[in-house]
């Protein structure tokens, strides 16, 4: 117990000082733009590849490399996608489970001919993983959207009981002034869940039978009602919690956890503020977000985004992060045992946010509106204020066990003999020791700090070559 009351102080000192560590927004791949992308994800099939989703209708696939020139046209659906309109286009794109052996996956786009919302499965070309066939279009479900162009929502997901989970929105204008979000008869407005792998009467998919009206009550594809434009959802493969952004109207954005049968209160509600009551149920029948923010000056339309699970910023691990396109705020949310104990706004991205995406090892990217993809990184806080980029085949990883007590190892790669200098320093910048101050030939190597003498706080450790280009990172011991 006082081990941990020592950390949440140590913590709130660091928040408290504004040093708490930040992130560096990185062009992810500087050789490469994009023209209007909306979404990037990877195939689950361990080729360490990325897929960008562009609203006209194409998708590009590269190489998850920083350096990459490779960039190819996956599929074009230009013929059959409309992008008239801010919010029609190719929106979505998710994989099958089973990728890697069916060669599976599944698109969501406005038709061309109507604005109508499709979700089709294509298959990629036998032999050639770069490419699909845009002629083996599967159509899964067709909705008749109204003749307004926005609120189509777009996002395709598999969750791991492995029925596609899909996103619409309440079929546009403002205010749903056809009721849809609240119609259990119209699956607009809705989070539909199908199986795919089952076709069943006369269709290419059939209902999960814990869907809410699998027997009756209503549209047997909805899984959650009351939704006005939930743009972006993604599941944490932690917790299995899923998470979703649902855009307001003029006052409200929110963020929603969903579950199977629950109504998210649109248009009875925008947030937890009463929208049109007008044949509305009592206020037990509806879920409320788990957070919210207003609608005004430049905040306008929430995105979606992840519960961050990759390494390379570990103080964000297990943290939702979502953004609002307009403000270009990036905020980071800790949901446990159902209590939001940290919602708040940690950065602004170099462009609007039409999307975050994550690659195969949950790093995680922003998709810029301006057609850049941005990586995370943990920004490093200079002691000194001059820490310059280490060459080529040089890093320096996190240190382990951290927080520690009373002693942690530092891990660091030399990429060509050289002369390796590591020194810690406290809070002010004073140095406290120097842990390796020797020429290194190329390999991997860690050096311990023993800090038993030390008191508890935060401290950095800095990594320096031949005398001159160096990195940072931050260390937390707790006594």
């Amino acid at each position: 117990m006082i081990k941990n009351l020592k950390l949440l102080l140590i913590l709130s000192f660091f928040a408290a000082a504004q040093v708490y560590p930040q992130v560096n927004f990185v062009n992810a791949f500087p050789n490469l733009t994009f023209t209007l992308p909306l979404f990037l994800t990877h195939s689950g099939d361990g080729t360490n590849r990325i897929f960008v989703v562009q609203q006209r209708g194409i998708i590009k696939v590269f190489p998850n490399d920083s350096m990459t020139t490779n960039v190819q046209n996956f599929i074009d659906l230009s013929n059959i996608v409309s992008s008239s309109g801010n919010e029609r286009g190719l929106l979505g794109l998710a994989f099958h489970p089973n990728y890697s052996s069916n060669r599976y996956f599944f698109v969501y786009y406005t038709r061309q001919s109507d604005g109508a919302l499709r979700i089709s499965r294509f298959t990629t070309e036998s032999g050639n993983p770069n490419k699909a066939d845009s002629l083996s279009e599967l159509n899964m479900l067709t909705i008749a959207h109204p003749t307004y162009t926005n609120h189509n929502g777009g996002c395709l997901m598999f969750s791991t009981d492995g029925y596609l989970y899909i996103g619409t929105g309440d079929g546009g204008s403002g205010g749903d002034p056809n009721n849809n979000a609240q119609n259990l008869n119209v699956l607009l407005g809705k989070i539909l869940r199908i199986d795919i792998n089952t076709p069943s009467g006369g269709n290419n998919y059939s209902i999960p039978p814990s869907n809410p009206f699998a027997t009756g009550g209503g549209a047997p594809e909805i899984f959650a009602v009351g939704m006005r434009n939930p743009w972006r959802f993604s599941r944490d493969p932690v917790t299995g919690t899923i998470y979703c952004g649902d855009v307001g109207q003029d006052a409200v954005e929110e963020v929603d956890t969903l579950s199977v049968g629950k109504n998210y209160g649109w248009r009875c509600y925008e947030g937890n503020s009463v929208f049109n009551s007008a044949g509305c149920q009592p206020i037990s029948a509806y879920t409320f977000p788990i957070a919210t923010y207003a609608n005004s000056g430049s905040d306008i339309s929430i995105t979606g985004g992840y519960v961050y699970r990759g390494s390379r910023v570990p103080w964000l691990v297990g943290r939702y992060i979502y953004a609002d396109y307009g403000s270009r705020k990036v905020w980071k949310l800790l949901l446990s045992g159902g209590v939001v104990s940290d919602n708040s706004v940690f950065a602004n991205a170099p462009q609007g946010v039409p999307s975050f995406g994550i690659d195969q090892n949950n790093e995680l990217y922003i998709v810029g509106s301006s057609g850049t993809i941005f990586k995370f990184q943990d920004a490093l806080i200079g002691v000194n204020g001059n820490s310059t980029q280490l060459p080529a085949g040089f890093s320096l990883e996190q240190n382990y066990p951290n927080p520690f007590n009373p002693a942690t190892n530092i891990f660091y790669n030399v990429g060509t003999s050289a002369s390796v200098n590591i020194t810690v320093y406290d809070m002010t910048g004073k140095e406290v020791t120097v842990l390796l101050n020797e020429y290194k030939p190329a390999g991997r190597f860690s050096v311990e700090w023993n800090a038993s003498n030390m008191p508890s706080g935060v401290y950095f450790y800095r990594m320096t070559i031949d005398g001159s280009q160096s990195v940072e990172k931050k260390m937390v011991l707790v006594k």
